[in-house]
């Protein structure tokens, strides 16, 4: 009896190929998770490898994709088209509890925990705190209108319209709208 390499043995990772197809077809995860009633958490798990499906669930994507069951586990992965646009309404975002801090989520998902880019706005008073990212992790925040205050590493500096700032984030930091009017930058994060 021959041993089976031990690769062999892990379930087929559908991720990168799930979410390849719901975007080529212009489909955002509601609408997926509406179409094969799988819960819209289960599929962005199993778009971020962090949940293999069973044959039932891997069946009904397949059913609402309108591909065969071979294609999504593990076939050819479809050609991204030459030009993907994802329409505004489809850019996920998130709003801080009070509303004062908006952020859209401007990066693929496939990228999240590497690197990760949004465009933030922050009304008067507002404040983006977070706690510390991985050690060698920084941000760059390039204000486009407004002004907004980074305190990272015991330092802060007020970033006008047209600068950007760069800082280490492997430490409490906090993006901060001090002044009277909303402001608005991107936000790139590299993750070490």
């Amino acid at each position: 009896m021959s041993a089976i390499p031990s690769e062999k043995l892990e379930p087929p990772r559908v991720g990168a190929t799930l979410q390849a197809l719901r975007q080529a077809q212009g489909l955002s995860l509601d609408e997926l998770s509406r179409r094969a009633g799988v819960s819209k958490s289960m599929l962005s798990q199993i778009e971020r490898n962090q949940a293999n499906p069973t044959v039932a669930v891997v069946w009904r994507l397949a059913n609402a994709l309108r591909v065969e069951l071979s294609e999504l586990l593990g076939g050819e992965r479809p050609a991204a088209p030459p030009i993907e646009v994802v329409a505004a309404h489809a850019t996920p975002g998130l709003s801080s509890p009070d509303g004062l801090c908006r952020l859209r989520i401007l990066g693929p998902i496939e990228l999240a925990g590497q690197f990760e880019w949004y465009e933030l706005t922050v009304q008067p008073g507002g404040a983006l705190e977070s706690a510390a990212h991985e050690p060698g992790s920084r941000e760059h925040l390039s204000v486009l209108s407004g002004e907004l205050e980074v305190t990272a590493g015991g330092s802060r500096h007020l970033v006008k319209a047209g600068e950007t700032a760069r800082y280490a984030v492997d430490g409490a930091h906090a993006i901060r709208n001090v002044g009277k009017k909303a402001a608005t930058a991107m936000l790139a994060v590299l993750h070490a």
